[in-house]
């Protein structure tokens, strides 16, 4: 790819998010500009202290306070001449006491606010790269035998409404296909791209300050580190594939200025995991946990469900190249160590 202007602008929402963060690390590294949208002026100044000096000058932070408010995103796409954009931008957590709040709104909302925002007040921006997840093209009611980009979630408000542990896919599902209508409806003058994620792990944010802000995808990780499952191994999730979020950050970076990117999506994921696997990952990086970690014995297979998945896309049109589990959880383990006696 063809280095960026030294003038090149990327406004990225959910600036302090496990994977915008590492956005961030590599749009940084590659000499662009960055404004990073936060909920509030604390969370920007951490923001910018936890960055390296020589970065300093090249980011700035705008404040989002609710993205699902009206016009949430104007202020901020009209303060600076972007040249791209990255929504990265979505609640994930495991509690829902209201799909529609806590899920549907958010993802709907969020993602035609931002839309809308860089149709009216971006004439500058090239693309918008959303961050969507594989949670809108898995049938997790049902798994097919096979999955890619054409794979779509069936779920629906209702499904989400009956039963609150979809509301999450919902709400992506149901995001996604909103900015593609935005899209067709609109005719914006920049050009679109879609990141499907699988369930993503990798090393925690640098200012991080207490296991409980650990993103939720980690959670496995962080309680094996903790000597949370040194009796029992817990089951491995409905989730059996996984992907490091530097290869999600990369897909984004790369999303944005591959022509060949432009109105796709990119089904992002490395390959399987299991619980086990994990544990075994751990204990190779760091066997002074041994200990503490799952037993050795611990029994733990894919099940006889395990969905596959078709990851050429990715690798044909961004040029990945997935980092193995073993490296990744190894990594992620050792960024938690500061996590490992905190609040037990």
């Amino acid at each position: 790819m063809p280095p960026p202007s030294s003038h090149a602008r990327v406004l990225l929402t959910g600036g302090t998010g496990f994977i915008a963060s590492h956005i961030l690390d590599q749009l940084l590294d590659l000499g662009y500009l960055v404004t990073a949208t936060v909920r509030s002026s604390e969370k920007g100044k951490i923001l910018l202290a936890s960055l390296p000096e020589k970065f300093q000058a090249q980011v700035d932070y705008a404040i989002v306070r609710d993205v699902v408010a009206e016009n949430a995103f104007d202020d901020a796409v009209k303060s600076a001449p972007f040249t791209f954009v990255i929504h990265t931008a979505m609640p994930y957590h495991t509690n829902c006491s209201d799909p529609v709040k806590d899920f549907i709104d958010p993802a709907v909302k969020g993602t035609t606010g931002i839309l809308s925002a860089a149709h009216l007040y971006g004439p500058t921006i090239k693309r918008v790269v959303l961050t969507s997840s594989s949670a809108t093209i898995l049938n997790i009611k049902n798994h097919e035998k096979m999955y890619n980009e054409d794979s779509y979630s069936p779920l629906t408000l209702e499904d989400a409404m009956e039963n609150p542990h979809f509301a999450y896919s919902t709400g992506k599902t149901i995001g996604e296909r909103a900015a593609w209508k935005f899209c067709e409806d609109n005719n914006p003058s920049f050009e679109l791209s879609m990141i499907n994620n699988t369930y993503t792990f990798g090393p925690v944010q640098r200012f991080l300050t207490s296991p409980s802000q650990v993103n939720t995808s980690n959670h496995c990780i962080l309680a094996m580190v903790r000597g949370e499952m040194k009796h029992a191994l817990e089951p491995t999730a409905k989730i059996v594939t996984f992907v490091d979020v530097r290869d999600v950050a990369t897909a984004h970076v790369r999303a944005m200025t591959v022509p060949e990117a432009a109105g796709k999506r990119f089904f992002v994921v490395a390959d399987y995991f299991t619980n086990k696997a994990i544990s075994e990952a751990i204990r190779e990086r760091l066997p002074e946990l041994d200990e503490d970690l799952p037993p050795r014995d611990s029994h733990d297979e894919l099940p006889a469900w395990a969905y596959g998945f078709d990851n050429s896309r990715s690798k044909a049109v961004l040029g990945l190249t997935y980092t193995p589990l073993a490296k990744c959880v190894g990594d992620t383990a050792e960024s938690m160590m500061q996590f490992r006696e905190a609040n037990k």
